[in-house]
């Protein structure tokens, strides 16, 4: 891999619109400054972590489009430094993200960890794989005891990622989430209900 994330994202319009708002000269230096090669332990572990994703591709008409991915923990799964997989699970059948990966393989990825706010970006290249061309690959990306049907796979190749500002994140937590958090009061609340029940039964006998 070995590029930045801004040899990518930053169009001459945005190196124009930076300089013109004071934040050009910090970008330039991180331009020439920061190159990374390949996913670091913390972007795999942080991945591994996520259930859902968010993937921009465009259309031959110019427009973008944002498909929202979801499934168990650790459904986009690293297949190597610079590679990522997951399945393509039967959706609602419009197809749109993978009709515009026909003409345009280039794709965005939005990763976000709401309850600590964290946002991964991600730029790469994605191939559709067909579930019969890759036996391997499928039995490696397979997700165990989920029953939706699976249609097709796809390998995200990297070609750039980058951290974002957690400013105006609004912190989220899943259901599992809270009941982990609430755990030690479920627990007091237990204890203290039984407290009562033997003290209860004490006065009775008294």
């Amino acid at each position: 891999m070995a590029k930045n994330f801004a040899e990518i994202g930053f169009s001459s319009a945005a190196k124009k619109l930076q300089e013109k708002m004071g934040s050009r000269a910090t970008y330039a230096r991180m331009e020439s400054q920061t190159t990374l090669d390949g996913l670091t332990k913390y972007e795999q572990n942080f991945i591994a972590q996520r259930d859902s994703f968010y993937m921009a591709t465009s259309g031959e008409n110019g427009f973008p489009y944002i498909q929202h991915r979801g499934g168990p923990k650790g459904f986009l799964k690293v297949l190597d430094t610079n590679r990522l997989g997951f399945i393509d699970f039967k959706g609602n059948m419009q197809y749109i993200t993978v009709g515009n990966l026909e003409t345009n393989n280039k794709v965005s990825l939005f990763l976000v960890d709401y309850p600590n706010k964290k946002r991964l970006k991600i730029y790469a290249t994605a191939e559709v794989v067909e579930l019969k061309d890759n036996p391997e690959l499928h039995h490696l990306l397979d997700l165990e005891g989920y029953t939706f049907r699976p249609e097709r796979m796809m390998v995200l190749n990297i070609e750039a990622y980058d951290w974002n500002c957690p400013q105006h994140i609004t912190p989220r937590f899943t259901v599992e989430e809270i009941e982990e958090a609430l755990k030690p009061q479920y627990e007091h609340i237990k204890n203290l209900k039984a407290e009562i029940a033997d003290l209860k039964a004490k006065l009775t006998l008294a």
